[in-house]
């Protein structure tokens, strides 16, 4: 059986083009993490993500998509999706499946996940944000979808997600002292 070719920024957005999924992307110096870029994103209108890639005892992928501000207690996520401890994908998983190397993890890299190893979840502050930026495959990019231009693209590629709001696992804020 031979490989399925990964799709790379310009076959993504060429792939995005053909099913005239509005987008708009922007190119910009290589962001590592979250913390990075503020400037950048500051003039990109939208909501921001994190993207944690993820594996867990049992060997299942996870990718989760969340606002940049969204805290996820990786303690308390299996629980939250569904899953066993988790860890860290690794580099070689994160290539294999999304067609990507770390710094660059995105819910667009789904469209290289041609065998569904990836269980993908999105956070409901994100699935309910007007715009969404993803890196396209690159951290050299960002790329605006609007929330239907976006979920049209998970339709386009067969993918459901597990919207989980993540801000319910946060513990209540401890009274304010005086």
């Amino acid at each position: 059986m031979t490989a399925q070719p990964l799709h790379n920024r310009e076959t993504l957005l060429a792939w995005m083009a053909e099913r005239e999924i509005e987008q708009t992307t922007h190119d910009h110096p290589a962001v590592f993490t979250v913390d990075e870029g503020h400037e950048i994103k500051a003039a990109m209108p939208g909501a921001h993500t994190k993207n944690l890639f993820l594996k867990d005892k049992k060997g299942r992928l996870w990718l989760i998509s969340a606002r940049q501000d969204t805290v996820i207690d990786l303690k308390a996520a299996p629980r939250t999706i569904g899953s066993d401890r988790v860890s860290f994908g690794n580099e070689t998983l994160m290539v294999e499946t999304l067609g990507v190397k770390p710094g660059s993890v995105t819910a667009l890299g789904l469209i290289n996940d041609v065998d569904r190893r990836v269980n993908f979840v999105i956070d409901k502050r994100l699935w309910e944000a007007d715009v969404v930026n993803f890196h396209p495959l690159t951290n050299t990019a960002t790329t605006a979808l609007t929330q239907g231009a976006f979920r049209r693209f998970l339709s386009e590629i067969g993918r459901e997600p597990l919207v989980i709001d993540f801000s319910a696992d946060l513990p209540p804020a401890a009274p304010a002292t005086i």
